[in-house]
């Protein structure tokens, strides 16, 4: 660590910010296999909020790797840095005062854990994907799982690379029995209930 560096004191704090905005700044965190529906629900919520006059930013997995992570691989190493760069990015986000939405397949406990340790209690919300694999497969928007099972991609989530299931979750969502409006009425209710938005 270099000692040089000094850690910047803000004269206007998180909460001030968020307070201006009329909402609580936290981070939904939309995790679970491809094709699970995390990009699809994400988006109908970013949109939701919006329309309500909410401010948010959506971050996704695949855009990120345009630009900030453009740099890294699929190796171990590369994808817990990949989830580490999220972790603080949507960090900063948050201390501005928005809701922010990432949409990661972060298949790894302790990188999800990582992510959560940077958020105070109750900002941090884990938005777990549990659509059946038989679906997402079903579904295979970018032709990945075919490739995989052909052995044309290795090391894919789900197929000969684990994904380890969220034990505690604040919410479920399996898109195979509910519609993106259901998914999305539901985690309006969540973001309510917690007063991270005013009732509308």
């Amino acid at each position: 660590m270099n000692h040089d560096i000094v850690w910047h004191q803000h004269k206007i704090s998180r909460s001030e910010r968020a307070g201006l905005k009329n909402q609580g700044p936290c981070l939904l965190w939309f995790t679970g296999l491809s094709g699970s529906g995390k990009s699809t629900i994400a988006n109908a919520l970013d949109i939701a909020l919006f329309q309500r006059g909410y401010h948010t930013f959506l971050l996704d997995g695949d855009n990120v790797r345009h630009g900030l992570n453009k740099d890294l691989g699929f190796s171990y190493d590369d994808r817990v840095e990949n989830i580490r760069r999220i972790g603080e990015v949507s960090k900063l986000f948050a201390d501005a005062g928005l809701i922010v939405l990432s949409a990661f397949i972060s298949p790894f406990t302790d990188d999800r854990r990582m992510v959560r340790k940077l958020f105070p209690a109750g900002e941090f919300i884990e938005v777990f994907m549990n659509t059946p694999l038989e679906t997402c497969e079903s579904r295979d928007p970018k032709g990945l799982y075919s490739k995989a099972r052909s052995g044309q991609i290795k090391h894919f989530t789900g197929i000969d690379s684990p994904y380890e299931i969220p034990s505690h979750p604040e919410i479920t969502l399996d898109t195979s029995q509910l519609s993106i409006e259901e998914c999305v009425e539901n985690l309006l209710q969540y973001l309510k209930e917690r007063n991270l938005i005013l009732d509308s």
